[in-house]
């Protein structure tokens, strides 16, 4: 028999989806190397390479037959070859510019255990789609506004969610997308370095946010009476600066967001907020000469940094704090605690705070590979993120139920872990 490759769904899934992989007709007990490739929009090469061994019958199911040691990861992993994607080319993190378009794997069977594979035995290819089929992208440029709204098919109302990314800038839209496919209506907002937005972040006016929120409020597709905010990093903080000062603001997910402005001056009519003081005296550099700046911020509770701290105790909504314990950015598990603390003891709700060991703070929709060091915009080099890459992966499995089902219950009134039959 001529080997050939299966995957479930055939030839095209969301980027998001599991998929189930399996190769028939080997030979008994076979040795083989599975070998994924894909290609980003900038030419980049990403791999992962897993060294199995085919079944008394010739059939090799990923679900249910462990990689071996040697390649890219080993175990009982069937999305493993995903996951374990690596840029060949160092400091380079896997990012979806072009959400109209797949990004396409190619899924390789070499025989043996060799390294470089000799021998092809099998080939496919499969498109890992963002956006399902009938959502629609609407570039939003509406008085300040430059972002861009995914709205799920039908003429419904949709809960509303604003995604805001970090210190990056532009426009980054592959989660709010992939959000959208679950029946949510998401505005990815830009906010720094995009179009005639500021090219630099030195200061923000919460003003320019407060027109993204009242184009949420005052769409017709947009559910009512309020809306959701997700933030991850630098956008985690801007989120938590709308839910303090703004109004009509339901629910408030944060990945690895801070609890003091950190970055920018942040301004809103008559109030002033600092940012973060920090210490570039205090960045360690490993023996690769990537920056390790996890400890270059000061303490926000101590002295006039104090001024940096964002009264989220004025905030009106529910919070969902979602934590890397190995998030080499910035100590997002003590934020997390003194957002806790702080709303508490002003009589407001507990905020969830759920946290993920060996995680690290590029925490991404499902099946992103972890990404363990690149350049940050402001620190001006390369830093290291944090995470294994194995815990890291769970960690986005996880988060990702946990976004979606915190705004179902808080932005429809559905209980907790509740779908959309979208």
């Amino acid at each position: 028999m001529v080997p050939t490759i299966s995957i479930s769904p055939a030839t095209r899934s969301l980027f998001d989806e599991p998929l189930a992989i399996a190769v028939q007709g080997l030979g008994p007990r076979q040795q083989v190397t599975l070998q994924t490739s894909l290609w980003d929009e900038s030419g980049e090469l990403f791999q992962a390479r897993a060294l199995y061994q085919a079944g008394d019958d010739g059939d090799l199911d990923l679900t249910r037959c462990p990689a071996l040691p040697g390649g890219s990861f080993s175990g009982l992993e069937p999305m493993g070859l995903f996951w374990a994607l690596q840029s060949q080319r160092p400091l380079w993190r896997l990012v979806k510019r072009n959400v109209e378009t797949p990004f396409v794997v190619h899924l390789e069977v070499f025989e043996g255990h060799r390294d470089p594979p000799v021998r092809l035995l099998a080939q496919a290819q499969h498109e890992r789609a963002f956006l399902r089929d009938g959502v629609r992208r609407i570039p939003v440029r509406e008085g300040r506004i430059r972002a861009t709204l995914f709205l799920p098919p039908g003429n419904v109302p949709f809960p509303g969610i604003i995604d805001l990314y970090g210190t990056g800038g532009g426009l980054p839209e592959y989660r709010a997308c992939l959000l959208a496919n679950y029946g949510f209506a998401v505005l990815a907002l830009a906010y720094y370095n995009y179009e005639d937005l500021p090219k630099e972040m030195k200061e923000f006016d919460l003003e320019y946010f407060e027109e993204a929120l009242n184009y949420m409020l005052g769409h017709a597709q947009v559910k009512g009476p309020g809306i959701g905010l997700l933030g991850i990093s630098k956008g985690g903080d801007l989120c938590i600066s709308m839910a303090s000062f703004l109004k009509g603001i339901t629910a408030t997910a944060l990945i690895n967001g801070s609890v003091a402005n950190v970055g920018a001056t942040l301004r809103y009519k008559d109030v002033v907020i600092p940012p973060l003081g920090m210490n570039v005296k205090r960045i360690k550099v490993n023996k690769s000469g990537v920056a390790d700046i996890l400890d270059v911020l000061n303490n926000p509770l101590e002295g006039p940094d104090r001024q940096s701290l964002i009264p989220l105790e004025k905030a009106e909504c529910h919070f969902l704090f979602l934590v890397g314990q190995d998030d080499r950015n910035w100590k997002s598990e003590f934020f997390a605690v003194e957002g806790s603390k702080r709303l508490q003891a002003h009589g407001k709700e507990k905020p969830v705070i759920v946290c993920y060991p060996a995680t690290g703070h590029y925490i991404e929709p499902p099946f992103f590979p972890m990404c363990e060091a690149s350049r940050h915009l402001l620190v001006g080099k390369a830093v290291v993120w944090g995470g294994e890459p194995k815990a890291h992966c769970v960690a986005q499995i996880d988060a990702w139920q946990q976004i979606q089902a915190f705004f179902h219950k808080h932005l429809m009134g559905k209980p907790s872990g509740a779908s959309s039959n979208l």
